[in-house]
């Protein structure tokens, strides 16, 4: 157990005077509270209403949430802080940041039953996820493959960044690759990197991405939850850091329609915690094991009902249905960037692992992070068989509603998530869908207007 003195003497090491509490919903949003060192200390994080976890992107409550799954009161909850998570503000003297947990319970009448707080965490979750692999003697590491736009807004327009604002050069024709427009930036990214450092997000580089105005940042290889914790915490500092030198960071998934989306690719490998050869998805020789095949045949057999947590906004399916490289099949291949998962070419038996390219910039990491786990062990657990060639091509879902209705009615995502937990996150989802679709231009009205900023 953390006790208060351990509060206190990891605030006073980072000589912290103020901490910010940052609780994870199912948005790309850090919400939560400031408050004084020593009030952070006695609470041990936070209390903030729970009427948090029913909220929309935009700001909606949707009614029949209240009442039903969530309670009708505004009452409290604790934000427990994660004290392994507490890192110094990154430009903010005597200021610091650590991410919380949820904890407390109510009734709901929908479930007929209590439902703890930590049901409808997606961070939560992820660790229940990650304590499955540890019962089986198992470990993950992961690496992400973060794509970016950084925009301006020209009236109601999205076009792309100057440097500054007053800049007299603008990229007119994507410029992939160019080291000089990149170079344009080298005070964004300073900035970006000196942060990362400060929160011990572990990027190792960046580039040019085949989208106007578009970059990808690459992630060292690490342990699951630090690594989704890294990829939450790294979309909000490109958007602070951006803002201040008058642009936007951007994780929208189609903001140009002509041009490809915003990907968020991850890789993944599985270790062994004993034993004399580690490596799960590799033969000694550096070939693909059979348990990597297995574990792929999950993510096959089960995608098409998690296509809303990779693919959470109307939007994220515009990424897909106008598609540059984006998958739209629970296919597989050696190398192949076209399909849904990857398996990159590796001499080093570490390096054998699979690639998730279907989740888009705009979705949540924990949830990504912890669906690809949880349908890989039940590849792993029944020992599934790939499935391949134009006859087994397994079509994803194309559109959100019909990816929540995947969702809402797969009892096996259900008995990996929870009811609370897909309860929710669909009845959100489909809240957002239904205020989109009410306007006369959703994409100019909604996306461009919303997710340009909060995806």
């Amino acid at each position: 157990m953390t006790s208060s003195n351990d509060f206190a003497a990891a605030t006073q090491a980072l000589g912290a005077q103020t901490i910010e509490c940052a609780l994870a919903d199912f948005t790309s949003l850090a919400r939560g509270k400031w408050l004084a060192a020593d009030e952070f200390v006695a609470q041990q994080g936070c209390r903030l209403p729970n009427v948090l976890f029913g909220m929309t992107v935009t700001g909606g409550w949707p009614e029949a949430l209240f009442g039903s799954l969530m309670p009708k009161g505004y009452s409290d909850m604790q934000l427990l802080a994660d004290l392994d998570t507490l890192r110094a503000r990154p430009g903010r003297p005597h200021e610091a940041t650590v991410l919380c947990e949820p904890v407390g319970r109510w009734f709901s009448s929908s479930l007929g039953r209590e439902v703890d707080a930590c049901e409808l965490s997606p961070r939560a979750w992820l660790k229940t996820v990650l304590a499955q692999y540890a019962l089986l003697g198992l470990q993950a590491t992961v690496a992400p493959e973060l794509e970016m736009f950084l925009l301006r807004r020209d009236g109601a327009a999205i076009d792309c960044a100057k440097a500054h604002p007053a800049s007299p050069t603008l990229e007119q024709t994507c410029e992939q690759y160019s080291l000089e427009r990149t170079a344009q930036f080298e005070p964004f990214f300073d900035a970006l990197y000196a942060g990362c450092e400060t929160l011990g997000i572990p990027v190792s580089g960046h580039l040019h991405e085949a989208s106007l105005s578009q970059y990808e940042v690459n992630f060292r290889p690490g342990p699951a939850l630090q690594q989704a914790d890294a990829v939450f915490r790294f979309k909000r500092l490109a958007r602070e850091i951006a803002n201040r030198q008058g642009f936007l960071a951007s994780f929208a998934a189609k903001p140009f329609t002509d041009q490809p989306g915003t990907g968020m690719h991850w890789h993944f490998s599985l270790q062994h915690t004993t034993g004399d050869w580690p490596h799960v998805f590799a033969t000694p020789d550096g070939l693909a094991s059979p348990e990597l095949m297995h574990f792929i045949a999950g993510l096959q057999a089960h995608t098409p009902s998690a296509m809303a947590l990779f693919a959470p906004y109307d939007m994220s399916f515009d990424r897909i249905a106008m598609s540059d490289s984006s998958p739209t099949h629970a296919d597989w291949g050696h190398d192949d960037r076209l399909a849904a998962f990857r398996i990159p070419a590796a001499g080093d038996p570490a390096a054998v692992r699979v690639e998730n390219r279907l989740p888009g910039g705009d979705a949540s990491p924990y949830l990504v992070v912890g669906a690809t786990l949880a349908f890989g062990l039940d590849g792993l657990r029944n020992r599934l068989a790939v499935k391949g060639g134009k006859d087994h091509r397994l079509l994803l879902p194309l559109n959100l509603p019909d990816a929540l209705d995947a969702l809402a009615s797969s009892p096996t995502a259900r008995a990996m998530l929870g009811d609370a937990m897909v309860d929710l996150f669909v009845a959100l989802k489909r809240n957002e869908h239904e205020e989109r679709s009410a306007l006369a231009d959703p994409r100019q009205d909604w996306d461009l207007k919303h997710m340009i900023e909060l995806a």
